[in-house]
């Protein structure tokens, strides 16, 4: 096959793999939470794609750096989000045990 054609195939998984997360880290921010998001899974993609880069042998190759190390960053946050509950309830400040919501609530039922 010509390199210029395999050199075109390779900028697709450097430009759909990070797009794909990127999606993905897109919803996370703009619904707030990371609930449905499974931590082990970005965490494995994280781990396949630097397998992959080290597996393919391109190391100064802009598709693989930017397609496999990039995408991995971007797993890893998302697996790190996941992880520390971003947007759950239980990462809130305040909390039913608190005293202070307690009391906003029992004067909330006295009207």
């Amino acid at each position: 096959m010509h390199a210029t054609i395999i050199d075109l195939f390779g900028w697709l998984p450097a430009i759909i793999i990070p797009l794909a997360t990127i999606v993905q880290l897109g919803a996370i921010l703009r619904h707030r939470s990371t609930a449905g998001v499974s931590a082990l899974t970005w965490l494995l993609f994280g781990v396949a794609n630097i397998g992959l880069y080290i597996y393919t042998e391109k190391y100064g190759d802009i598709q693989a750096i930017a397609g496999l190390l990039g995408s991995a960053v971007l797993d890893f946050l998302i697996a790190g989000l996941a992880l520390m509950g971003y947007g759950s309830p239980d990462s809130d400040n305040l909390t039913v045990s608190d005293p202070t919501a307690e009391t906003i609530h029992s004067a909330d039922s006295l009207s």
